[in-house]
């Protein structure tokens, strides 16, 4: 453990499952449970709202400025606050998955998130998922989980996902998104996707929450005996 803090990230591709893994983690370890998912979401909503460009380098580092997110840890799930605001529902929208890829790419929006993101594993034992918090964000975790699964399981689970809130959507616009994601996830200059020489793989293509959830204790137990 590290300052006496046990910080579990788990990484992976968009809709592999990795937040519903975290969440039921964090939930059984008793630590903090944060989607840093969400908090580049949440900076994708504001660009949006307030017509930020991508390639407006004063306007995104003012945006950055004015920009406050809060994870609020309730009973079923983490409320999202943007400058006080609740967009737990707002950033889950399709709209805001076709941009956060792109906005997630900017050098000083990852920069700023990252400092948010470490001061909260510098306090408590937390489970943190993104795309590079094993690489990037902390390097030097207790444990590292890098999470896939096949390119037709994950499009079924985030159309089923969309649908469910009610949202008009195709399979193909839903996999056309995930591919697209993944490029500029994969690709970009600063803090790529990429799995840690040191993460232990989870392919769940082919498991239930229940399992995935139990292979990832398994691993908890393992590596706190030896903590």
């Amino acid at each position: 453990m590290k300052n006496g803090n046990f910080v579990i990230a788990i990484d992976g591709f968009s809709s592999c499952g990795k937040s519903t893994v975290a969440k039921a983690l964090a939930k059984k370890l008793n630590f903090v449970f944060v989607d840093s998912g969400a908090m580049y979401r949440a900076v994708t909503l504001y660009f949006q709202r307030n017509n930020v460009s991508l390639s407006d380098d004063i306007a995104i580092q003012t945006a950055i400025e004015n920009i406050h997110i809060d994870l609020v840890p309730l009973v079923d799930k983490t409320q999202v606050l943007l400058n006080g605001e609740d967009v737990s529902d707002a950033i889950r929208t399709m709209e805001v998955s076709e941009y956060v890829s792109e906005v997630s790419a900017i050098k000083a929006v990852r920069h700023a998130m990252v400092k948010q993101q470490q001061a909260l594993g510098a306090k408590r034992n937390i489970v943190m998922d993104g795309r590079d918090i094993g690489t990037t964000v902390f390097p030097n975790a207790d444990l590292k989980v890098f999470m896939t699964a096949s390119p037709q399981v994950r499009a079924e689970r985030r159309f089923a996902e969309l649908t469910a809130k009610g949202e008009v959507i195709t399979m193909e616009e839903v996999k056309e998104n995930l591919s697209h994601r993944d490029h500029i996830d994969s690709t970009r200059e600063e803090s790529p996707l990429r799995q840690a020489d040191d993460a232990v793989v989870l392919d769940n293509s082919e498991l239930n929450q229940e399992e995935q959830l139990a292979f990832v204790v398994d691993l908890v137990n393992k590596r706190m005996q030896t903590a």
